[in-house]
């Protein structure tokens, strides 16, 4: 016996939802359910050795049992609502496996874009942004002009973007 899906569907969904509604599952869950009761005729519909072939009936038992389901479901893993403070409390704040493999990668090769930079420029770049050292205070202790060493470490900020595009 082949199920007309469609018209099953606009004759009973409402009602099913409604009936859903009856045995206490709110609105959204019962529009899913009855969007998964359908799914599951269409997936797995009544086998066609079936004496009786009563489509209502069929539908509105599905989605009994999906509702028992989603209950039995919400009595072992019971529904929490929390507001944005108290997610971001219990949210894990470390990276996740593919944002450290990621990083690690770039500090690699922000490790290979610094080898290859002349002694100098590495020196500058380094003094700047890992000794935390101001253009002024680089400039004094490389015994360089302010604008030639912040033509110093512009050129290793460019070089080490140039080898993380490539990333």
């Amino acid at each position: 016996m082949s199920w007309d899906i469609q018209n099953l569907f606009r004759r009973h969904a409402k009602g099913i939802a409604k009936s859903l509604r009856r045995r206490g599952i709110d609105s959204e869950t019962a529009a899913d359910l009855t969007q998964d009761t359908f799914l599951k005729v269409l997936v797995s519909p009544p086998s066609g050795t079936a004496k009786n072939h009563n489509p209502k009936a069929y539908l509105y038992q599905a989605a009994r049992n999906l509702s028992i389901d989603h209950n039995r479901h919400q009595r072992v893993f019971p529904r929490v609502d929390l507001n944005d403070d108290e997610f971001a409390a219990i949210a894990d704040p470390s990276p996740s496996a593919e944002t450290v493999v990621y990083d690690r990668q770039k500090l690699q090769l922000v490790e290979k874009a610094l080898a290859e930079l002349p002694r100098r420029v590495r020196e500058a770049f380094e003094l700047h942004r890992i000794g935390e050292l101001t253009i002024v205070e680089v400039a004094k202790r490389l015994d360089m002009s302010t604008t030639r060493t912040w033509a110093l470490i512009r050129d290793a900020y460019e070089h080490i973007e140039d080898r993380l595009n490539g990333l």
